[in-house]
């Protein structure tokens, strides 16, 4: 059975590298697609630790994972719809041309 450290060291990389997915991309469906991953490693956080906080009855950790999981649905469908205007005005998905938000 694996141990706490090792949920931790696997949600530390999981969202290094949604943050090197988030700064480094350009196309704003990958963007969505790393802070999704950061949220993901946010909830494997949440979930081990409440594990250890109480091994047999704590459901906090699940509880404020179904939340996130909720806010990160809500999240995504915000940004793909404004993804989807932008490209519908624009004809293009890159984050670089997206200045009609600016006036």
């Amino acid at each position: 059975m694996m141990d706490v450290r090792s949920f931790a060291v696997i949600a530390t990389v999981v969202f290094g590298i949604g943050v090197y997915g988030a700064l480094a991309r350009r196309h704003a469906i990958a963007v969505i697609i790393a802070i999704e991953l950061m949220l993901n490693a946010a909830v494997l956080n949440f979930v081990s630790f409440s594990r250890l906080a109480a091994p047999g009855s704590a459901v906090s950790g699940q509880v404020f994972a179904v939340f996130i999981i909720t806010v990160a649905a809500a999240e995504a469908i915000v940004a793909l719809a404004l993804v989807l205007a932008l490209h519908r005005a624009l004809k293009t998905a890159r984050l670089d041309r997206f200045n009609m938000l600016k006036w």
